[in-house]
């Protein structure tokens, strides 16, 4: 059986997968998971004809591995690099085999000092390990050294700039929707015969049926060949917010859709190319709520994980799964009308285009017709520089929900901590008041459990004397009793500013010590840190300050009235 599910089916008898490397060692054709080809022509490359034919046989095998054309694309845009770079050497090899350890520390430090240069590093050298010639020796050395990580150049929103961007992709999405809500309704009671014959609106519905099956309005042909709207003055206009827009979305619609889809669900952009229509769950004991289950592409995460579902619930005007709902009916004709031009197109990301164009990204699915699906880096680019972003905002957005929901999505726990918390300049900021209240705590934690008072050479008259130490005043006790004075366990002396430890305690304290760290070993672990282990660290900070050596001195001195306070302490039987 397949990951998802279906039966392998063996392939015909005849079948054979045509090689990458073309017979003259210099074209490489990539085959995308679509099924497209793409060829890399190496006699392209500004170095001599052997180099060329070695990159190529290189570039044919790892090529097997891929299965898309923008992977292809990438590693061949780093091999220009690295080819430019040879051709301006003062004496540049002719094969590989010619490289030398110099030459690849002079490549890379060019290179390693930016983001981009260690991408390129990286896939050059990945490339270049596979020679056998390079496989031993200073030049296999130059190649496994180890390349920095890239540091994340992206920054989540501040919450001033999110709001900016949020505020142009509601505006424009919910224009649309209720634009093809509204149209639709008309529509719909056009089908039903609603409306009265030979009026307005029954005309227009008449328009929008037209449209909804052909996905534009009626034209005329002008004497001139050019074609203008039919029915202009009817619909109001000629640009497509009167016409064919009216029951579909622009692809900057879309892509504002996609905006709010990524700060609530922090989707990658890849995803919408190929996000089926999702599905509706039966939702346990409701009826005013729907669930729908969506499913995710991940193609990063290895073969066999590529797919997950995640289920979201419109349960009102603010929940998560109401955008999903308005995504299905702005994109309702558009999905229908895909469906019925290419049977078995069911996809949610759909989009009308203003006119037919040219197919160049093969990664991405074909258009149908008039209709394109996903959104491109070039839409997301164009949408940004239309409303006055800097830069696609797609990348920026993830990040934000990401880190504002402060759990991984999409990704891993590994992944969630390395690249979008920890590099991420607003969590830096908005972490150092969490940072500095945590080292707060720590400190007073750490001051809870050490030794307090004062430790004297002798004692004093005025003091009063407890089990553990002498008393400055009990009435300004940290712990008072309703009835006035110290309402302490003589065990929290110690904690105390008043406790004054002079020699004539030592003995008994540690024996306390010892006492403590042998209750330790038979005691269960929660009991003993509740009950115990604060005053055994109290005691050790004191052994500290009195010095090992006298500490051990005082064990000596241990009379039977230090052992019968001590056994008093550690029964509790002693009241303050």
């Amino acid at each position: 059986m397949s990951g998802r599910g279906r039966r392998a089916v063996p392939p015909p008898p005849d079948h054979h997968v045509e090689p990458p490397l073309a017979p003259d060692g210099l074209v490489v054709t990539v085959v995308n998971k679509a099924g497209y080809k793409k060829e890399y022509d190496f006699a392209d490359l500004p170095v001599p004809e052997r180099i060329q034919r070695s990159l190529a046989a290189l570039f044919a095998a790892q090529s097997r591995r891929w299965t898309s054309h923008g992977t292809a694309k990438f590693n061949w845009q780093k091999l220009l690099v690295f080819t430019r770079f040879l051709s301006q050497l003062e004496s540049p090899p002719n094969d590989l085999d010619e490289l030398s350890a110099a030459t690849l520390k002079r490549w890379r430090t060019t290179h390693v000092s930016t983001n981009t240069g260690k991408a390129t590093l990286r896939a050059v050298h990945a490339l270049l390990k596979q020679d056998p010639r390079l496989a031993s020796g200073p030049v296999a050395d130059e190649l496994a050294r180890r390349i920095p990580t890239v540091k994340p150049s992206k920054r989540s929103y501040e919450e001033a700039e999110r709001g900016r961007v949020l505020l142009a992709a509601q505006r424009q999405f919910r224009s649309a929707w209720l634009r093809i809500r509204e149209n639709t309704c008309l529509l719909e009671n056009w089908r039903a015969d609603g409306l009265v014959k030979g009026s307005r609106e029954w005309r227009l519905g008449k328009v929008l049926d037209q449209l909804s099956r052909t996905a534009d309005v009626p034209r005329t042909v002008l004497p001139s060949g050019t074609t203008t709207v039919t029915n202009h003055r009817l619909l109001g206009g000629r640009n497509p917010e009167k016409t064919w827009s009216r029951l579909f979305l622009t692809r900057m619609e879309l892509t504002a859709l996609a905006v709010l889809l990524t700060d609530r669900f922090a989707w990658n952009l890849s995803i919408y190319d190929r996000m089926p229509t999702p599905t509706t769950v039966p939702s346990a004991g409701e009826t005013a709520s729907v669930t729908y289950q969506v499913q995710v592409e991940k193609r990063r995460a290895g073969g066999g994980r590529w797919f997950s579902t995640e289920n979201i619930t419109d349960f009102g005007a603010d929940s998560p799964g109401r955008l999903i709902t308005q995504a299905l009916e702005a994109t309702a004709h558009g999905r229908a009308l895909a469906a019925r031009l290419v049977p078995g197109t069911d996809l949610l990301m759909v989009a009308r285009m203003h006119r037919h164009g040219v197919h160049q990204d093969m990664d991405r699915p074909r258009p149908v017709g008039l209709l394109t699906f996903g959104v491109s880096q070039d839409d997301a680019t164009y949408w940004a520089e239309i409303h006055r972003l800097a830069g696609s905002p797609f990348q920026r957005t993830r990040r934000t929900t990401v880190t504002r929901e402060g759990r991984p999505l999409q990704h891993t726990q590994g992944t969630h901590q390395s690249v979008y918390v920890l590099p991420d300049e607003r969590v830096q900021v908005t972490s150092q008041g969490v940072f500095e209240a945590g080292a707060l705590e720590a400190l007073k934690q750490a001051q809870a459990v050490v030794f307090a008072g004062h430790v004297t050479n002798a004692p004093d008259p005025a003091h009063q004397e407890t089990a553990t130490a002498d008393c400055e005043d009990e009435t300004t006790s940290p712990w008072p009793a309703p009835e006035g004075g110290c309402g302490a366990n003589f065990l929290l002396c110690l904690a105390c500013r008043n406790a004054h430890v002079h020699p004539g305690h030592h003995p008994r304290l540690a024996h306390l010590h010892q006492q403590l760290q042998s209750l330790q070993s038979v005691l269960p672990e929660h009991a003993w840190r509740e009950r115990w282990c604060d005053h055994l660290l109290r005691l050790e900070d004191l052994r500290d300050k009195v010095g090992a050596a006298a500490w051990n001195v005082a064990l000596a001195k241990v009379d039977d009235n230090d052992r019968a306070l001590v056994q008093l302490l550690v029964q509790g039987e002693l009241a303050p």
